[in-house]
Order: structure tokens, then sequence, then C-alpha cells
């Protein structure tokens, strides 16, 4: 009983240390996939079945059409134009000819792998859901493709989330870690507020999607991670 008590404090210390990426780190990623995968699935769970969820959905929908103007609307085509498809593979692009110059290799792989492998994702979750996007008379934007989960929110995920996670893994002081996850998860929160605005998307569409971003992001870094051990690439950053 005594030793089995000692192998279970080693395991929680080990996994609890911050010593290397077997301990906190991988904790902390196992975490967020599991949570992340488990909103999505409720939130899914409560669009299938037209929950009450979904009747939050078009109420806050529908107030935030009434209370439209043409300076929040300009500001909210100027976010979601950035956060394209062309413009997250633009802006990836540039940072991963960046990091390829400093020598940042792996990082280069984890962008490619969860904005481009987000993508994939979410397109094929689309036609899994075949969800309608909301409906008004007097629609701000038009859209012929499926509304859940959201596209643009989950590209905002993964590239705003990657990059915080580069800048608070390399050393920084407190001050600049707590700084960068603020400001990806204004960012995220921006980009999907812009798509319930514009009459893109749901709230749950958004949810789901900052969801499902989580767990990519999660997944790919786990998978990143045992990529690197494996090959040795210790001489990487």
């Amino acid at each position: 009983m005594h030793r089995q008590s000692n192998t279970f404090k080693k395991f929680i210390k080990a996994r609890l240390s911050t010593k290397g990426s077997s301990g906190l780190y991988l904790t902390l990623l196992l975490l967020m996939l599991i949570m992340a995968v488990g909103v999505f699935g409720a939130i899914a769970e409560d669009v299938i079945t037209s929950d009450p969820l979904t009747v939050v959905d078009a109420r806050f929908s529908a107030w935030l059409h009434a209370h439209s103007s043409h300076s929040r609307t300009l500001v909210m085509l100027l976010i979601t134009n950035i956060h394209s498809t062309l413009g997250v593979t633009v802006m990836t692009l540039a940072i991963s000819g960046y990091l390829w110059i400093k020598r940042f290799r792996v990082w280069v792989l984890t962008l490619m792998l969860t904005v481009f492998g987000g993508m994939l994702l979410n397109f094929l979750l689309k036609h899994v859901f075949v969800r309608p996007r909301p409906y008004f008379e007097n629609p701000l934007l038009t859209f012929t493709s499926y509304s859940f989960p959201s596209g643009h929110t989950m590209m905002a995920t993964v590239f705003y989330g990657t990059l915080c996670t580069l800048i608070v893994s390399h050393g920084i002081s407190w001050g600049w870690r707590v700084l960068a996850i603020a400001a990806a998860g204004i960012m995220i929160l921006l980009v999907g507020f812009s798509r319930i605005y514009l009459g893109a998307h749901y709230l749950s569409d958004v949810l789901a999607a900052i969801a499902e971003g989580l767990a990519w992001l999660a997944f790919c870094l786990l998978a990143v991670g045992e990529l690197k051990r494996r090959r040795k690439w210790n001489q990487e950053k």
C-alpha cells in the first residue's frame, strides 16, 4: 500500500511539473482537449435537438440585427474580411516565413497544421451538420454555405491560439504572457461577434467553433510534441 501511495504521488508530481513538455504542459493540453470536445458535443446536441439554446440564438441574432448601424457594420466587415480564408491564409504564410527564417521550424509545422488542418475540419463539420444560416428579410450579407460551426471563428481560434502558445511557451515575463493570452482572447471574441452581428452565424455556431478550435489546437500541439520527441528535434526552438 505504501509503495502504491508513493507511485501515485510521483505520478501526480510528474503531471504537475513545469519542467519539460511531459509535465504540466501535457496535462493542460489533455484537459483542454477533453473539455473542448465535451463543450462542442453539448452544443452540437442542443442544435440537433432544437433545445432552448436555439431560441437564444434566434433572439440574440434578431436583437443585433435590429440594433445595427452603418458605422458598426463597417467595423464588423473590416474584422470579418481580415479573418476570411484568404486573410488568415496570407497571415499564416507570412508568419510561417518569419518563423522559418528565425529557425522556429517546429512552430512552422504547428501553425500550418492547426490553421490549414482546422480549415479542412471545419469544412467537413459544416457538411455533417448542414445547419442553415440565419434568415433576415433585409440581410446585411447573403451566404450560400452552411452555418455550424463558424469557419471564421474557428480559424481565428487556431491562428491566435497557436501564436499565443508560442509566446507563452518561450520564457518571457508573466506580464507579456498575460497580455498575449488576453490579446488572443479578445481577437477571437471580436471575430466571433462580427459573424453574429453580420447575420452570418448564430451564437451557438460561434461558441461551438471556439470549442472546436481549442480541441483541434490541443490535438495538434500534442501531435507535434510527440513527433518532436520521437525525432529528437532538441536543436529546434
